[in-house]
């Protein structure tokens, strides 16, 4: 089937104010755990949570990821289309996160203040900075493929770009894990399987971050600019192709 798709500018306006009200939302969950939990202010080590919170802390991790990938489910059947926009969705909502913080807690109070990320499968810490970091990069790569592809409807990242991106990516989780993994370790605690119980920050109930591997961190974001900057240039030498016709289907 046949069928031409919106502009991906025209979709902009809506899907930035989606992942806004999500990082609103967001935030507002945090506010109430930290007045709960950390009533005199956000610190390491974390403070025990009850074993019901943080399965639903688990699971709303998991829903928000669903959330942030329905929009471009909804406005196009092309697989990396989908992708891109998931992708920027999810680094608006990071960045708006921290600035709903900001607002509301006035936390971080600088951007090397640390903070707990992710829980799945293992508790992800760093520098708020860090993540803003990775947040911009995702706004950036879902642009950049969004208008490769109005450009050029068959445009598509190539095999060592892939590849590329893929090492980035493992090199800058790596920073986020490497500490509180092996601080769990150490104390033989099984992270893992910690995690799969709902009580994965329970691997982290004595652990006070130390150091954040900066030089790897950056190493991996140079890998991705490198990546996005072939992208980009490939990308500016297709002319704008009017009225396209798209196949919508995976790509």
């Amino acid at each position: 089937m046949k069928g031409t798709e919106r502009t991906w500018y025209t979709l902009l306006p809506w899907m930035t104010v989606y992942a806004i009200a999500m990082a609103l939302l967001e935030s507002a969950v945090v506010v109430d755990l930290r007045a709960l939990y950390f009533p005199q202010g956000f610190r390491f080590p974390l403070v025990p949570i009850e074993r019901t919170i943080a399965i639903t802390e688990l699971f709303r991790e998991l829903a928000t990821m669903v959330m942030l990938l329905a929009p471009g489910a909804m406005v196009t059947r092309r697989a990396l289309d989908r992708f891109a926009w998931f992708l920027f969705c999810f680094g608006v909502w990071d960045i708006f996160y921290y600035v709903f913080l900001k607002v509301i807690l006035g936390w971080p109070v600088t951007l090397f203040d640390w903070d707990i990320l992710f829980l799945v499968p293992v508790p992800w810490v760093g520098p708020v900075l860090a993540p803003c970091i990775v947040a911009l990069g995702m706004v950036l790569f879902g642009l950049l493929v969004l208008e490769a592809r109005r450009r050029d409807p068959a445009a598509h990242i190539l095999a060592w770009e892939r590849a590329l991106l893929a090492i980035a990516v493992v090199v800058m989780l790596y920073t986020f894990v490497e500490e509180p993994l092996g601080h769990a370790l150490q104390a033989r605690e099984q992270t893992l399987s910690v995690a799969a119980s709902g009580d994965a920050l329970g691997a982290l109930h004595d652990y006070v971050p130390a150091r954040f591997t900066w030089p790897v961190f950056l190493v991996g974001a140079g890998l991705a600019a490198a990546a996005m900057l072939n992208m980009a240039l490939r990308s500016l030498r297709h002319r704008v192709v009017p009225n396209s016709m798209v196949l919508e289907g995976d790509d």
